[in-house]
């Protein structure tokens, strides 16, 4: 069964850092390319960042420069590393592969807040 289990959020302030972590299940997770995504309350839920399964990485300009994805193949872990974090970035975090577009976790809260 794919499932996908985020972690690693909180409160923090602006300016602050976070590393996010999600762990995938019942794929072959070295193969997937996987993404991190996040929706404030009011908003569709956005692209964060990506990351193929050979580690390129690309990111949406809102975060470009602030947010650094990686990934773990052997834990079969995507991390996203967010630092300078802004008032903006509050959210609710998700990981996903869009080879399993169906399934998502049930995310982690960031909040930036003083």
């Amino acid at each position: 069964q794919v499932q996908f289990v985020e972690s690693g959020g909180g409160l923090v302030q602006p300016g602050g850092s976070l590393r996010l972590s999600c762990v995938g299940f019942g794929f072959p997770f070295n193969d997937y390319p996987m993404s991190w995504h996040r929706q404030a309350p009011g908003n569709e839920r956005e692209f964060v960042a990506v990351i193929t399964r050979d580690g390129i990485a690309s990111y949406a300009d809102s975060v470009k420069g602030r947010f650094t994805i990686s990934r773990d193949n052997f834990k079969k872990t995507v991390y996203l590393q967010m630092d300078g974090l802004q008032s903006e970035d509050t959210a609710v975090y998700y990981c996903r592969s869009f080879l399993l577009p169906n399934h998502w976790g049930q995310g982690t809260q960031v909040t930036v807040s003083l």
